[in-house]
């Protein structure tokens, strides 16, 4: 079986966690968590340095999902590495249990970061990638962003920070699904083009496919030879993907399927 193979096995075996969870708990953000599910299923099973049995070694590379609520995406790559119990994946939102709404960093291993709030997790990236500079670590620095998350001003102050220091070390997604909760980010608060703005901020600026594994791992490598700057990879993405009755709905962003909904996505994803 090819390395495409295994990483589209995964990131199908993460697409159908996400549903079962949230169909579960009758609550949960499944259209982002699939449309993004490609890109954090390949820095988790092809690019980052990391031991599950060693969550907080030193030399670790770092991950920010800086678009909190996708955190059923989080934690079913979590379970499918070996971080958490997969099992745990039927207590998402209950009472007591350590995987709610949005990632908690003290409570579930290897989230690195407690995130929810929006357009701040770039600005925790740069922290994390300035400590490996100072420090000579030679970890890298990954988050993933939401295009509609592109609408909070901390996030172009944190960009220009990024440029400021040179960070070299720092690789973001942004998870270019074109949908946010109330429609398309163009009618809402329109962020395009995503591509140029970072440019223009002193960015290195990759666009690519975002369920293409060959372009993302493409895009991965040529960040790292890129020195003296960031890297921001746009990637195009379809919200909702792998489910025919969620793709391009902005209604999914933050509701949960029904039973009967559930059974037809679990079918399309080849269960």
């Amino acid at each position: 079986m090819s390395k495409n193979q295994i990483l589209q096995e995964k990131a199908t075996e993460v697409r159908r966690d996400i549903i079962k969870m949230i169909t579960e708990a009758s609550s949960g953000h499944p259209g982002g968590s699939l449309s993004a599910a490609d890109i954090v299923t390949a820095l988790y099973f092809e690019v980052m340095n990391i031991d599950p049995k060693n969550p907080k070694k030193e030399d670790r590379d770092r991950f920010v999902l800086s678009k909190g609520h996708a955190s059923p995406l989080l934690y079913s790559v979590l379970a499918e590495r070996g971080y958490i119990a997969k099992d745990s994946l039927k207590s998402f939102r209950r009472y007591g249990s350590k995987l709610q709404g949005h990632p908690d960093m003290n409570k579930v291993p290897g989230v690195e970061i407690s995130t929810g709030s929006l357009g701040q997790g770039l600005s925790v990236a740069n922290g994390m990638a300035i400590s490996g500079k100072l420090y000579n670590n030679n970890y890298r620095v990954y988050a993933l962003l939401g295009d509609g998350e592109l609408q909070e001003g901390q996030v172009w102050e944190a960009a220009m920070t990024s440029a400021q220091y040179k960070l070299d070390n720092l690789t973001i997604f942004i998870d270019n699904n074109g949908l946010q909760i109330d429609g398309n980010v163009s009618d809402v608060m329109n962020v395009a083009p995503i591509d140029e703005k970072f440019k223009a901020f002193g960015w290195n600026v990759i666009s690519i496919d975002g369920h293409n594994f060959d372009e993302i791992l493409a895009a991965v490598e040529k960040a790292k030879s890129v020195k003296g700057m960031p890297t921001a990879i746009v990637a195009k993405t379809i919200k909702g993907k792998g489910v025919s009755f969620m793709e391009n709905v902005a209604g999914f962003h933050g509701q949960a399927p029904t039973k009967e909904q559930e059974e037809i996505a679990l079918k399309e994803l080849g269960e």
